[in-house]
């Protein structure tokens, strides 16, 4: 008797331990009230068991200001009572405006003053968080099951090179920035336009433009035309951008400007496949002629569309657009989502994208001279932030960079980066496999999207443009050396100045071009030379 309640015993305590590994579905709850169903392979061993396993621990993430439905900032508030209630940890956001996120980190930073345990920064902080010494690699965790589950594989090149630092990870990805076209498909595929258009210019209306000439004739010939049939010509324009100073609206110049400067070859050298500065010398490259020229056509451009733009900020510029004002913008991946909310956007299923155009003639420095190309120079970009988490090393300090990561990596998990992807006001556009459509060499279908309230009319255009924008034959290079974000203020404020009319092109880009020579002398222009070599790939 004694030994069959003994091998009962062990039955029992046999299926006990059986029941404890078997896997178990986790659920979580945005805010928004959507439910999404995880494995405890996908979410994490440590906060699969239910234990909250950082209970009592506090961390401290920044990122720009925008509240619980602004970009970047939404899907942390959007997440962060389900993500705190799976894990037992609390965490507090701060926002800090974006024109003062940088400084305001590297400031804490450098004093030691540790208040930050992890941030969202743009890539181009990399060249300070990572030389300086501040930023905590994860890769450790990233093969550990504790830990939700994220795929490096997912992303192209052109995005892996942002979250790495000679080969080693320090991001954990999240939003995808670049910048594409994006037109009134519905009305540039318009019979009556497009016998109208010819009879003017003298050649077929392009659906979608390949080059920026094409986009200037296009968007000059819609300028003040009724071509809504509204009634309303005097909101009916041919562009809509933006160019607050301060607010972004320098990164409309770089990836237009690509087309004009960067000449494409097998390999990066003096003449090809360079966009900032001489890899030899440091020579900034921002005033030489295919930047100028870039300038003067952009300043052209603007005139399609309407005057108050030069004052406008990131979102009056896409309200405009969703609105149906203007019949182009080129922009981020937002665009695309916000075009699906129908409370800001009159336009859902008229919509067409396209990887941006090129030109025809592109600066050859080493030849000092405007060179013809076969096809339009087409180069795709990695424009923007990409905002994204990085640990910082005051999170090692305190014990709790398992925490954070833990955060980041939720964030990163293939469900929760697809629904943040496809809600323009989340500010995460798409860049990953994951987001593309299968026959793109993706993973997604239209069916996805529409599952999450897309018009199934907006999907291929959208998902191809990013496609072939992340993986162009040529990309333009990327700004990720120490002073990264003082490059890019001292060159917005000075196109501020030509996009106002208060001086002209070269004359802006003379004095950005010295401004960042006295960046680069304040920093030691030999180290600056040395990082920016291996940023680019460039072997002396």
């Amino acid at each position: 008797m004694k030994r069959v309640c003994s091998l009962l015993t062990m039955i029992v305590f046999s299926l006990f331990l059986l029941s404890s590994v078997v896997s178990a579905d986790v659920t979580v709850t945005s805010a928004s009230g959507d439910v999404i169903t995880f494995t405890d392979e996908e979410i994490g061993s440590i906060a699969a068991g239910g234990e909250k396993p950082f209970a009592g621990k506090e961390v401290t993430i920044t990122v720009n200001t925008g509240g619980p439905k602004g970009g970047i900032s939404g899907p942390l508030f959007e997440w962060r009572d389900a993500w705190q209630e799976l894990t037992g940890a609390k965490l507090n956001i701060v926002e800090i405006p974006i024109a003062e996120q940088f400084q305001k980190v590297m400031i804490d930073l450098q004093t030691g003053a540790g208040t930050y345990d992890a941030c969202m920064p743009a890539a181009s902080w990399y060249g300070d968080l990572v030389t300086g010494g501040f930023a905590f690699s994860p890769d450790k965790f990233y093969d550990d099951p504790r830990f939700p589950k994220w795929h490096r594989e997912y992303l192209p090149p052109s995005l892996v090179n942002l979250h790495t630092w000679q080969g080693t990870w320090y991001g954990v990805p999240n939003d995808s920035d670049g910048q594409v076209l994006y037109f009134r498909k519905d009305v540039l595929t318009d019979p009556e336009w497009q016998a109208a258009f010819k009879a003017e210019l003298g050649y077929d209306l392009p659906v979608p433009p390949k080059t920026w000439d094409q986009v200037y004739d296009i968007a000059n010939f819609f300028n003040n035309k009724d071509w809504d049939r509204d009634g309303e010509v005097e909101k009916d324009s041919g562009i809509a951008l933006h160019f607050q100073v301060h607010n972004q609206g320098m990164y409309h110049f770089v990836s237009l400007s690509a087309a004009f400067t960067v000449l494409p070859g097998e390999k990066v050298d003096k003449c090809h496949n360079v966009y900032w500065f001489d890899p030899e010398d440091m020579t900034p490259l921002v005033n030489e002629p295919g930047h100028v020229k870039a300038l003067e056509f952009l300043m052209k451009l603007a005139k399609t569309g309407p005057e108050a733009q030069i004052a406008w900020d990131l979102g009056t510029a896409w309200d405009y657009f969703l609105r149906g004002d203007a019949v182009f913008t080129y922009s981020w991946g937002d665009v695309g989502s916000l075009v699906q909310d129908e409370s800001r956007s009159k336009i859902k299923g008229k919509m067409g994208a396209a990887v941006l155009p090129g030109s025809y003639e592109v600066y050859d420095r080493c030849k000092g001279e405007f060179v013809k190309m076969d096809e339009p120079n087409v180069i795709g970009n990695t424009t923007g932030g990409s905002w994204h988490g990085v640990i910082l090393n005051s999170a090692v300090d305190k014990g709790v960079e398992e925490v954070i990561y833990h955060l980041l990596a939720f964030h990163a998990t293939p469900k929760i980066s697809m629904w943040n992807v496809t809600r323009g006001w989340t500010g995460v556009d798409p860049g990953w496999k994951l987001h593309f459509l299968k026959e793109q060499g993706g993973m997604s279908t239209v069916e996805d999207f529409v599952a999450q309230g897309w018009n199934a009319n907006d999907v291929t255009d959208y998902t191809q443009a990013y496609h072939d924008n992340f993986f162009a034959e040529t990309m333009q290079g990327y700004i990720r050396i120490p002073g990264g974000e003082e490059f890019w203020y001292k060159l917005d404020e000075h196109l501020s100045e030509a996009m106002s009319g208060q001086i002209g092109a070269k004359e802006a880009l003379d004095r950005a071009a010295q401004d960042w020579n006295d960046i680069n002398e304040r920093l030691g222009k030999e180290e600056q030379l040395k990082y920016y070599q291996e940023s680019i790939g460039y072997q002396p």
